[in-house]
């Protein structure tokens, strides 16, 4: 019963305040008494001048653009109007211009402490477009500045959580998380944000030395390795094939006449030939 009765006078609280929600969104759409005192006026003044006011009028918007009319300082029609031709009194109303095309900038670059307390300077570049003018003029001062420097805010909040080798590795990762943090901030400005992109990563020039000599040690240490195993197979290949001669004394002297071929086919003028020791053990015990 109590949890029903909770439930109920939750209900009844928001169905008041999205009434009262309602009433204040259709209070700030009216004009009032004045207003439209003013904008009959402002009627009355067109057509008395028409020839002339036609000119004040008139207003033309591109395509990629759309325009947001204030009249007396309210958002008329709660929609921007564009492309192509529209109309505006010229004492009551003024109107701001949105350009819907995506732009880029740079992120300057920031020096940044990673997670492993190492000092990098990187920079980057930002895409992004505007989706609802309204939001963009009535959200906020300046949608493009406000951008910019959340940008830079959120690339060091971004890459202060990584380390190095993250950073250096995994860049279309960092991009993907830092597009989804800014589209998610500039939201309530009706900006979308299309990409965010990585351009460098500068490191200090001593780093840079450190990780060129662990890089060049650990290449010279594998090098040792593999010579270490080919010189293994190597001797192991040298005794199944002394084991496969002392099987068969015949295959000695083919080895010794492909040798001679060998040394043949290089056109050397001395030729060494050598000769098993057990022939000169033979003279050895004469003497």
């Amino acid at each position: 019963m109590i949890s029903a009765t909770s439930s109920r006078a939750e209900m009844i609280t928001q169905s008041k305040q999205i009434s009262t929600e309602n009433i204040e969104d259709k209070n700030s759409g009216s004009l009032g008494c004045f207003g439209w005192l003013l904008v009959i006026i402002s009627l009355i003044f067109i057509g008395v001048t028409f020839p002339i006011t036609i000119f004040m009028c008139v207003k033309i918007v591109n395509e990629y653009e759309r325009a947001v009319i204030f009249r007396l300082g309210r958002i008329t029609d709660r929609k921007p109007k564009g492309p192509g031709l529209f109309f505006v009194l010229p004492c009551t109303d003024n109107f701001v211009k949105v350009d819907l095309r995506t732009i880029s900038f740079d992120i300057p670059p920031q020096e940044i402490l990673t997670r492993d307390s190492v000092t990098v300077s990187v920079d980057g570049v930002v895409y992004f477009r505007i989706h609802c003018p309204i939001s963009s003029v009535a959200n906020v001062s300046n949608a493009h500045s406000s951008t910019r420097l959340l940008a830079q805010t959120t690339l060091r909040n971004v890459l202060g959580t990584k380390n190095l080798a993250e950073l250096l590795s995994d860049r279309e990762g960092i991009s993907l998380s830092m597009q989804e943090a800014l589209d998610e901030a500039t939201d309530p400005w009706g900006i979308k944000v299309e990409r965010v992109e990585i351009k460098d990563v500068k490191l200090p020039q001593q780093l840079q030395r450190a990780m060129a000599a662990e890089a060049e040690a650990s290449r010279e240490a594998r090098a040792k390795i593999i010579a270490a195993e080919g010189e293994m197979n190597a001797s192991r290949a040298l005794k199944e094939a002394s084991l496969v001669i002392a099987e068969s004394p015949s295959g000695l002297q083919l080895r010794y006449l492909q040798t001679l071929n060998a040394i043949a086919a290089e056109k050397n003028s001395t030729i060494i030939f050598p000769l098993p020791i057990d022939m000169l053990q033979s003279f050895m015990h004469k003497k």
